[in-house]
């Protein structure tokens, strides 16, 4: 069967197994191909194939090498023999049939397979994708196809006793004088296709073994299930059976092992196969291995899950607080620079690599940004922090699950030995959300209860996706596992209920987790001490007037403010009066605001304000000279280059900003002024870059319903143009005007093809097949088929019209 017979065989699919190929394999129809031909192109190119195959898992793939490895079709009795050798011995025949069954009909709905029950073959462009096959070394063909001709005229020899060489030299190995690979002959056969036809032989490989000492027999056995390959030093150099000394010299000598390289020997598939004792694989399972781990109370995991998904909204949201007072700079290759890490991760009171999942599921929901050269919440997040604490982390998983950045490779070195920092662009991997996708499947899948082993997963992973490469997936999924316990996905190792409905992308994980979270708050204990005990987690409003106006001095189970000086000048720099924060507190506060903090609270009010720096390049203004002369005699404002104006102005050669900041260094409590005399109000809490909240996104790439029938409606509208309907010969459609209308009408609506007569400019009579698309201004705009173009036809040259077949 050729490429042709597979373009007829897609053809000859449903439209319904068409749709399901499309489903699969999306790609094939990114751009839409014209034709069920492009199509078939289109699914055997390499690179179409090489990503169907990825998709394959264990025992799907096996099953296709199996059948690639055949010399020509099979059918699934063969098949079924052939996998049954591999399978353990216990295993059940049936379930055997069972899942070949399935294998099967995932391969030939994603077109990896065609032709019919008794004559299965790979698709054209498979069996090359494949290769090596089942860890499968190159054909004996290819192994010694460089070999001189007089090594394989010894070769020969030494395996096959009547071998008698073909006397001679001939041009490429032929004695017709046409070029082959293979060099000698014996009677016009070609030396590397007798060569291979020996190996192949067991009875032939059963005896070369035999002759070869223990040592050898060891060394082939190491190479028979993969790598085919190895590296011997001066791997070219001749030897015979008489002159091989080391072990891998004897199986050289007998072709059991072939040189394809300098230093590279292979060992020929055919050998590889009659060793393998007619096994293509070993130790195949037709079912994914199970999961491992230990069995824990699943309310108790769920529970757990959910406070850890409440804290990490609230890290997120304090993250956003703290960038919205004092936002770390963008580095100038983009990212975040280590040292604003750090500060973050002991703002947050979290590890590093913590503290950078935060930030990178922050700025992939879209609630950080950078903006004129710092890192700073965007617009979203106004929007974002008034939801449910629920719907938040619900916003907040999608976005992790859909990202396609690693944080968990944050302060690693990359190739060329530079850290890779914190929303850097290298932190993105093209198959990271694919992988945490396929992580979270495999958790969704465990029985509730079980808390799956990193390596039950991995296990699991690799049999889904035997051909990924391993290394990089297994760090991924690492990676995964511990940020899903960190969110809150999964608790005490187990995948929540919450958790299961990020892995599904059904929209549900909100609604599960709403009634986990702990009840919010909206009081506090204050105490003498100058501290304030929130029992639990606090309103939104609450939680963000309590901490401006109070440091978090510890968390936990109830979390501790505690009030100074700093905190309450703080709340008055963002615009509140002493009345408005004590009012807050007896609003707020269980207990009666304790008289410390009142008089706190009073005093700094007091005291805040009474210097005012303005712009000259700034002033300082107070009411009390005493107070100015107090500043010019401290030895710190030195620096500032202070000049008195007047009794109640200083000037300064410095920023207004600067100056404020180095006088409440000095221990003052300025306060900035407009070029109007009035307050300037630092309203720390509403810096903000653009940016959006992300919309909700999934890892699932599978195309639309509704654009896969689209496809398959337009490659089958192509095919049908490609193969047009002939027009009668001998005769031409006629009818009156008022029919011929009401007919092409018709057509139009239904999308109808239909025969025409058509008057061309000489007056001759000629048949069309149309397929009508519009009628106006006295023309009709169609397609015909007759001449494969798209044409305009004067409404009076037509002579009549009638059905297709009539």
């Amino acid at each position: 069967m050729t490429g042709t017979d597979f373009a007829e065989w897609l053809r000859g699919r449903s439209d319904e197994l068409l749709r399901a190929l499309v489903t699969a394999r999306p790609e094939l129809v990114t751009p839409v191909p014209a034709h069920i031909d492009g199509l078939a192109a289109r699914a055997s190119s390499p690179s179409a194939i090489g990503r169907a195959l990825d998709r394959l898992d264990r025992f799907t793939l096996a099953v296709l090498e199996t059948l690639a490895l055949r010399p020509g079709p099979a059918d699934r009795e063969t098949l079924l023999s052939l996998l049954r050798r591999a399978v353990p011995a216990d295993h059940d025949d049936k379930a055997l049939g069972s899942a070949l069954d399935a294998a099967l009909d995932v391969l030939t709905t994603r077109a990896l397979v065609y032709g019919t029950g008794d004559t299965l073959l790979p698709a054209p462009g498979v069996a090359e994708a494949l290769e090596p096959p089942a860890s499968l070394g190159p054909p004996a063909a290819e192994v010694f196809r460089h070999h001189p001709p007089e090594r394989l005229d010894v070769l020969l020899r030494d395996i096959d006793p009547a071998y008698e060489g073909g006397g001679g030299h001939t041009n490429g190995g032929r004695t017709d004088g046409r070029h082959t690979d293979g060099g000698h002959t014996d009677g016009g056969r070609p030396a590397t296709e007798r060569l291979a036809a020996l190996l192949a032989d067991p009875a032939t490989v059963t005896r070369l073994v035999g002759e070869v000492s223990p040592q050898a027999q060891s060394a082939l056995n190491e190479l028979v299930w993969g790598p085919a390959s190895g590296r011997l030093p001066n791997a070219r150099r001749e030897v015979d059976t008489a002159s091989a000394q080391s072990p891998i010299e004897q199986l050289l000598a007998r072709g059991l092992l072939g040189a394809t390289g300098e230093e590279t020997v292979a060992l020929p598939r055919e050998v590889a196969l009659v060793l393998r004792d007619g096994r293509v694989h070993r130790d195949l399972s037709p079912g994914p291995p199970a999961l491992e781990g230990s069995v824990r109370d699943q309310d108790l995991a769920d529970r757990t899950a959910a406070g850890q998904a409440f804290t990490f909204v609230r890290m997120v949201e304090e993250l956003c607080e703290v960038w919205s007072v004092d936002p770390p700079g963008v580095l100038r290759a983009g990212g975040l620079a280590i040292r604003d890490l750090r500060r973050t991760a002991q703002l947050l009171d979290l590890p590093e690599w913590a503290a950078g999942l935060v930030v990178e599921v922050a700025h992939a929901a879209g609630l950080v940004a950078a903006g004129e050269g710092e890192w700073l919440p965007t617009g979203g997040y106004d929007g974002w922090r008034i939801k449910a604490t629920e719907d938040r982390w619900a916003v907040l998983a999608d976005a992790w699950a859909a990202m396609e950045r690693a944080p968990g490779l944050i302060g690693e070195r990359d190739d060329r030995d530079r850290p890779m920092n914190a929303l850097h662009p290298d932190l993105r991997r093209p198959g990271a959300a694919q992988t945490r996708a396929r992580t979270l499947a495999v958790l969704e899948s465990a029985p509730p209860g079980l808390a799956p082993t990193p390596e039950s997963v991995l296990a699991r992973l690799a049999w889904e996706q035997p051909r990924r490469r391993p290394a990089l997936r297994d760090r991924l999924v690492r990676f995964a596992l511990r940020e899903a316990e960190h969110i809150g996905v999964t608790g005490l190792g187990v995948p929540s209920s919450h958790g299961r409905a990020v892995a599904r992308g059904d929209g549900a994980a909100a609604g599960l987790l709403g009634p986990l979270l702990p009840e919010a708050v909206d009081h506090v204990l204050l105490q003498a001490d100058l501290t304030a005990v929130a029992p639990g987690p606090l309103t939104t409003d609450l939680g963000r007037r309590l901490a401006l106006m109070a440091d978090v001095e510890s968390k936990g189970a109830a979390t501790v403010y505690r009030f100074s000086e700093q905190s309450v000048r703080r709340a008055l720099d963002a615009g509140h009066s002493a009345d408005d924060l004590l009012t807050v507190l007896e609003r707020h506060s269980a207990t009666p605001v304790p008289q410390p903090l009142r008089y706190l609270v009073t005093d700094v009010a007091r005291r805040h304000g009474r210097i005012r720096v303005g712009t000259a390049s700034a002033y300082i203004r107070c009411d009390d000279p005493a107070l100015l002369d107090e500043v010019l005699a401290d030895k710190r404002a030195h620096l500032l280059r202070l000049r008195r104006l007047a009794p109640t102005v200083l000037a300064s050669k410095t920023s207004r900003a600067a100056l404020v900041d180095s006088l409440r260094a000095m221990g003052y409590a300025p306060v900035a002024e407009s070029l109007e005399g009035d307050v300037v109000v630092a309203r720390a809490d509403a810096r903000r870059t653009e940016g959006q909240l992300a919309a909700r996104v999934t890892a699932n790439t599978s195309p639309d319903p509704e654009v896969v029938d689209a496809a398959v409606r337009a490659m089958r509208a192509g095919d049908s143009r490609r193969r047009p309907v002939e027009a009668p010969e001998g005769q031409v459609p006629r009818s009156s005007a008022t029919a011929t209308i009401s007919a092409l009408q018709d057509a139009i609506r239904q999308g109808s093809r239909v025969w025409i007569g058509y008057l061309d400019s000489q007056g001759h009579a000629t048949s069309r097949i149309l397929e009508p698309a519009r009628m106006e201004g006295g023309y009709l705009t169609a397609y015909d088929e007759t001449r494969a173009t798209v044409h305009r036809f004067a409404l009076h040259r037509i002579t009549g019209i009638a059905e297709i077949g009539r």
